[in-house]
């Protein structure tokens, strides 16, 4: 039967790609400056999709610019000014110092293109309520005139989502024209699963299986020497598991927006929350999470502690208070005050 490698978390896919992407049989490329290690045409299928972080100290994942990203593409927003807090080096893909283009894939899937009436996920959500096999239900990202402007600093990865339900599950195709596997790879399926998990949501459906496809999956040279340290940590040691909460049944765009207010304030540093404050905001435990990651990271930016609070890492869940340990020593302090 030919499928596409099965995984049950994120972190299977990701090790599997950086081994494929650095045996000898990989192409070399050099393109557009960059060069890297190439495998043309590969994929793999998460059986779940919740299972979306790794958990290996060498790649020490940022979970603070995972949801932010996560909740823009929600949004439908493209503005730099939330997304560059976090990811300052996403500045240098604005053509105007404002928005960002092909990579903002939340404003292209979940706001109306010009002259139309509905956005491509809500004319999706229309369709597959009414026609629940439909094979239709695709909504493109990746536009022909991108490529128009030959100087155009911010192309598309993401060609499309294909939504497919069957059986009661909503499963969900992702077609990448190319991944950077070390870094891009595990931000984009962070956030598009996130999707997914919302789509079925709305549908009143169980997330399904992930599929992820690559036309060229990539490890660019100047981080070979990391994904060498992270196969060497892979292979020296079990794999770590973390349950990552379910989305609450009751999420809704009013949801969305309700976060994003306090990531707003928080990344204006106009309030300051306690974990007692944000565990008694009018938030589902699941979106609390996302807010004590942003009040986190408003004292590593504004306040720049020598130790982040502790009532904020102990209220985190254990997988984010593992990553978040690892990412920034000013989370590395347990609660008792000893390094972790």
């Amino acid at each position: 039967m030919l499928t596409t490698p099965e995984f049950t978390s994120v972190e299977g896919a990701y090790l599997a790609l950086l081994r494929l992407a650095t045996e000898e049989f990989a192409h070399h490329i050099e393109a557009r400056g960059n060069e890297a290690s190439e495998v043309i045409g590969v994929g793999f299928r998460l059986t779940d999709p919740s299972q979306r972080l790794p958990y290996l100290s060498e790649r020490r994942v940022n979970p603070v610019f995972q949801f932010a990203e996560a909740l823009w593409y929600l949004a439908g927003r493209r503005d730099l000014e939330m997304i560059g807090y976090y990811a300052p080096s996403m500045r240098a893909s604005s053509a105007d110092g404002i928005h960002l283009g092909g990579s903002a894939y939340g404003h292209t899937l979940f706001s109306p293109a010009d002259g139309a009436q509905q956005s491509p996920f809500d004319q999706v959500m229309q369709l597959l309520q009414s026609e629940t096999d439909s094979k239709r239900a695709y909504m493109p990202v990746f536009a022909a005139n991108e490529l128009s402007d030959r100087n155009n600093p911010d192309v598309a990865c993401l060609t499309g989502l294909h939504l497919l339900p069957r059986d009661g599950q909503l499963h969900m195709v992702c077609n990448m024209r190319a991944n950077d596997l070390d870094c891009g790879l595990l931000s984009d399926v962070f956030s598009f699963t996130m999707v997914q998990e919302y789509a079925a949501i709305q549908l009143g459906l169980r997330p399904g299986t992930y599929t992820h496809f690559i036309g060229s999956a990539h490890v660019n040279d100047r981080n070979a020497e990391r994904v060498k340290r992270v196969l060497d940590e892979a292979d020296s040691r079990p794999a770590l598991f973390f349950e990552f909460p379910k989305m609450p049944e009751n999420t809704t765009v009013a949801t969305i927006a309700d976060v994003l207010d306090h990531e707003e304030a928080l990344r204006n540093n106009e309030i300051r929350y306690s974990a007692d404050h944000i565990g008694n905001l009018d938030l589902e435990p699941y979106w609390q999470q996302p807010v004590l990651l942003f009040e986190i990271y408003r004292q590593i930016t504004h306040d720049q502690p020598a130790a982040v609070a502790p009532d904020l890492l102990a209220a985190l869940a254990p997988g984010l208070q593992w990553l978040m340990a690892r990412k920034w020593p000013a989370c590395a302090v347990s609660y008792d005050g000893s390094v972790r």
